[in-house]
């Protein structure tokens, strides 16, 4: 398979055979009948994919993207992303917006960029999107062009920063809407962790230690951020509450247990010091664990 880096701007306008007129921003508009050599795509720079037809297969790591028409697949500084043709579909369009990190230095984006989730998001999520939100998006992308197509001064970074940033609003408003639209899978996401949560803690935590989100999200096939967001849209709380609520739940059920000493229900919770497992209960209930069991 293809190896490609495309560090800079410059390069991702070179691959693609366009004009730079921005050595930190890029827009781009794909309308080809080609052929797509498959290949992996490495990326040095923020860079957000509207795909308007099925013309190409995405996978990242060893996942292929939830991916069809009408949707955004978002990438960050550091990942990849691997591309095969989808023969079934000869004419391919899409439309790129392509940014370097350096173009954020010292603005309120470049601070708050991590918040958005949807770059960490799990390889198989992509954002599907409505008719009416293409038209959204396509005129926040045009505004972007217009400036580019300006020429450079002292107001340019200013307004395209400002017009990213109303981009990523609008991709985390659909986002949401997408939570919402998708309950039913998000419920049994959570079905399913809630069923492995229980199982590792009467079974398992002695041995592997205390659960962690990562454990869960990689076993539903999730990053962490993207299965942390899931759980708190469909549940109220993050991942990492509602494994503490459970734990907590399981060392009052252990606690109760006359004939387990508190270091006995530390081991079996998972905590490697019974010091660590005094404070997180003390931390839920202001009471040490010995207290607790004598009220």
């Amino acid at each position: 398979m293809k190896e490609l880096k495309l560090e800079t701007i410059q390069d991702f306008n070179d691959y693609h055979g366009v004009e730079t007129l921005h050595p930190l921003v890029s827009v781009v508009d794909f309308a080809s009948q080609s052929v797509l050599e498959e290949k992996r795509i490495h990326f040095g720079f923020y860079v957000l994919f509207l795909k308007e037809t099925k013309g190409c297969k995405l996978s990242y790591g060893r996942t292929p993207y939830d991916y069809d028409e009408m949707t955004v697949t978002t990438f960050a500084p550091g990942q990849s992303v691997v591309i095969q043709d989808n023969p079934d579909v000869p004419y391919k369009k899409s439309l790129a917006l392509a940014f370097h990190p350096d173009f954020l230095i010292r603005t309120p984006l470049g601070q708050q960029i991590g918040n958005y989730g949807f770059f960490d998001y799990s390889s198989n999520e992509a954002l599907h999107l409505s008719s009416r939100e293409i038209e959204i998006y396509r005129s926040v992308i045009s505004m972007i062009e217009t400036e580019l197509q300006h020429g450079i001064d002292k107001y340019t970074r200013k307004v395209i920063v400002s017009n990213i940033q109303l981009l990523l609003d609008y991709c985390q408003r659909f986002y949401d809407r997408q939570f919402a639209t998708r309950e039913i899978i998000n419920h049994s996401v959570v079905m399913k962790f809630d069923k492995l949560l229980t199982e590792y803690l009467d079974s398992r935590s002695e041995l592997e230690g205390l659960p962690t989100v990562q454990y869960f999200a990689d076993k539903c096939c999730l990053t962490s951020s993207y299965f942390s967001e899931l759980v708190k849209a469909e549940t109220g709380v993050n991942a990492k509450c509602y494994i503490n609520d459970k734990l907590m739940n399981k060392a009052k059920e252990l606690l109760s247990n006359g004939d387990l000493s508190i270091q006995q229900v530390s081991s079996r919770l998972g905590f490697k010091y019974v010091q660590h497992f005094t404070r997180f209960f003390k931390a839920q209930t202001n009471l040490s664990p010995k207290k607790w069991r004598a009220a």
